[in-house]
Order: C-alpha cells, then structure tokens, then sequence
C-alpha cells in the first residue's frame, strides 16, 4: 500500500539495483575525492586506496572515517572540492568549542538537497496544499534554509518566521491558518503552552496546525504524545534527521507509518559502528552512525562519524518505501553521561518523567564531581508553584520521581523540584545538561 510517496523511482527501488547504484556512487566518489580533495587524496595514498579497489559496498570499511575534528583541522575550506566561484552557498556550525565545521554547495548540491527534504516532508504528509510555518532560526544553521527550498519543492505555502517572538508566531498561525510547523520539539511544546496561556483571548481552536516536522533534537516517543495532546485537534509529529556536514535536513525522515525514519540511501549510504573501537556492525545492530553522501560534491564526505547512536532495519516499510529505516536517535555517544560507571541518555530521563501529573516536560541534568565519583541531579520543573508549600505532597511527587529514574538507570540520583517558568526555553536546540564538574 504505497502512502504519499515523491519519488517512488527513488524510493522503491529493489534492493539490489539499489546497492549497485550505491556501488556505482561510491566507487565515482573515491575517485573523486583522490582528484580534488589533498585531504583524501594524501590519505587514500598512505592507505592504497583507490577507486579500483572497490569492489563491493563492504570494501569502504578500508577507508579511514571523516570526524567533526578533520573538519575544524581544515578551516574553513581545506575539504572544500572546487573552485570558490562554484560554490553558491556557505554554511557553518556555531564553533563554541573551537573553529566552526565550515560546509560549501554547488548548485548539483542544493538540487539534491531540496530532492531530499521534499522526500521526507511529502512522506510525512506535507503536500502543495500545506502552509508551512518555520520556526528554526534562518542563518548559518542549515535547518531553515533546508526545510524551506524542500517545502517550496512540493509546492508549500512557507512562512519564514525564524526562531523566537512567540506572540508574533502565534498571530500568524491563526491569522494565516498554519497547518503544519517546522520547529525543534521542545520549541512545539513551548508554543502549545503559550497559546493555551492566551486560551481566554484566542482559544485553541483558533490554530488550525495538523502536521509537525520536527528535528534538530531528539523527541522521545513519551514527549511526541505530550505535544500531540498539548495541541490536539489531531496534530500529529513526525521526526527527521540531518546534519550540516550531510547536507542538512533530508538524510532521513518518518513517513506517515512512523516505523522509523527513511533514508534516502541513494544518496546516503550508511553504516552503524561500535564507537570505541571503530569496528563496523552487523546489520540490525545499534551503534554510532557513521554516513557517506555520496552525491555531495562542494565539500564531500567520506564516512563521517555522526556520534549520534541508533540502529537500521532494512525490511520493507508498509508505506510501499523499500529504503532502510533508521531508529530515532537514542543519543550521542558525546552526549552520554557516565555516572559510577552507568551509561545515561537525556532521553533516558525524559521518558520517565512525561506522563508523570503535576510536573512540566521542562528539565536539566546537573552533573557535579564529589570526592572521586560523579554524581547526578535531575531538576524538574513544577506546574503548579503551590505545590511547593505543601511539604507531604511535595515529597511524594520528588520520590514517585526518583523512584522511576532510578529504576531505569539502577542508580542513586538527586530529585529537586523547582518553581514553574524556572529552567530555560530554548528556541532552538535544548540544552539539558549542567557540567559542573571542573568547578
């Protein structure tokens, strides 16, 4: 039963004539890379690497990984393939930890990348009818600028409101009938708070939103029904996954089955590795996801360490769509807190604590070093700032808490409970965590 598919050419391809397409890119792309990249071509060298060597898709494994660091060591246009004059557009990371990941497009590349992200919007029930609000910020973060031309690509109304002024994005989503919105999932959830803040005056069936395309952090399955029922009228969320040194948004993205997220594997090939010790996976086993574009020409990128941790199933999805699925994220692989010796994700908390009455989805991991063992607390914000002032109440919510964290991670961890509004807002990517630990 094939469901709102752009590209079924693409996106229904036999696996075989798949793979060999993929083959045929690849083998293109090390050879490319060994003409117009120093980088590669100095690598492949001191590696016998070459095209011809490339017999099968498994012989990648024989070329070294691309990291976030051979990025930043080459600022800003060391991988850079071709001359300045061929590069329309530049991007760039913001760089708070050192140089900014610096990445360049030629037109073939922007052509692709809006063939991408039109996939996965259609596939998540996007069409030429929808009107699209976007609420990432239009800049140097590849977000915006990548949602939009996708959207713009099946035939969208796009709306451009950036990032921030909540009350100015509120009055064009009722004043211009916004169905769907393009926003971080913590952002989504924050819009739904404030428009029932401003129920009185503007009830929520004055917003007619249906659709949500959310991404540029993790959405836990607990979250994504919160913000569902926080909008209701039958809003429905779907995730996508991208980053700036792939593209951008359109690696891969849930259809309307929301069984995982497609990916584009004719342009992406993909492969899932243990982080430690680099060695590649069987295929269904979860890992670090390491990413090959191989139709990125601008700035091309030999299988890059995304740090971000997931699985791929490759079965066919009800949809009608043949390509591989990849799980949500479960984490990063630097996001990953250690705490006497226990791995902990912050989506680990958040599906403890969504559901949980009396408490917001707003929380903060704090993490502090006392003595010689790291210890961990976990603020969650109250809904109801009386609560504080009934002490017995106020203890059982902090132990049912704690209780259900500790469960899950099998450690002991702080619970403080905090006044409604008090932990940050974020617009843009939700920082969770605190480290304290060299203070």
């Amino acid at each position: 039963m094939e469901k709102h598919i752009w590209n079924p050419q693409a996106e229904c391809m036999d696996r075989k004539e798949l793979e060999a397409l993929q083959l045929e890119r690849l083998k293109a792309l090390v050879d490319y890379c060994d003409k117009n990249v120093k980088f590669y071509h100095d690598r492949f060298e001191k590696h016998g690497i070459t095209a011809d060597k490339i017999k099968c898709l498994s012989d990648i494994q024989y070329i070294p990984y691309t990291t976030k660091e051979d990025l930043r060591d080459n600022y800003p246009f060391g991988l850079f393939s071709v001359p300045q004059k061929e590069i329309v557009r530049l991007h760039a990371s913001s760089g708070t930890t050192g140089n900014p990941t610096v990445v360049g497009y030629t037109r073939g590349d922007l052509e692709n990348w809006s063939e991408q992200v039109a996939r996965i919007v259609y596939a998540a029930g996007a069409d030429e009818n929808s009107i699209v609000q976007i609420c990432f910020g239009y800049g140097m973060f590849t977000g915006a600028l990548g949602l939009h031309y996708g959207l713009e690509r099946i035939g969208a109304t796009v709306v451009p409101t950036s990032s921030g002024n909540t009350e100015k994005q509120l009055k064009f989503m009722r004043d211009f009938g916004t169905d769907t919105i393009v926003a971080t999932p913590s952002y989504c959830l924050y819009l739904a708070e404030s428009a029932k803040e401003r129920g009185i005056d503007f009830p929520l069936d004055q917003y007619k939103l249906k659709l949500g395309l959310l991404g540029s952090e993790g959405c836990t399955p607990e979250m994504r029904k919160q913000i569902e029922e926080s909008w209701g009228n039958g809003f429905f969320c779907t995730d996508n996954y991208g980053m700036s040194e792939l593209n951008g948004p359109g690696m891969s993205g849930e259809c309307i089955m929301r069984n995982g997220l497609h990916i584009n594997e004719d342009h992406f090939l993909c492969e899932v590795i243990d982080s430690k010790s680099g060695d590649v996976l069987e295929k269904g086993s979860t890992g670090e996801l390491v990413v090959t574009n191989l139709t990125k020409r601008g700035i091309p990128m030999l299988r890059y360490r995304t740090k971000d941790i997931t699985n791929i199933n490759y079965e066919k999805c009800e949809c009608g769509r043949t390509t591989a699925r990849m799980s949500k994220i479960i984490g990063r692989s630097d996001d990953m807190l250690k705490i006497r010796g226990v791995n902990v994700f912050p989506t680990q908390i958040e599906s403890a604590l969504i559901g949980i009455d009396s408490i917001s989805p707003h929380y903060q991991l704090v993490v502090r070093r006392e003595g010689f063992s790291d210890t961990l607390e976990v603020r969650v914000e109250l809904i109801d700032a009386s609560l504080l002032e009934v002490y017995g109440e106020l203890e059982k919510l902090r132990r049912r808490i704690h209780d259900k964290i500790k469960a899950i991670l099998g450690i002991e961890i702080k619970v403080t409970l905090v006044e409604p509004k008090t932990i940050e807002r974020f617009t843009g990517k939700a920082k969770r965590i605190l480290d304290l630990r060299n203070q």
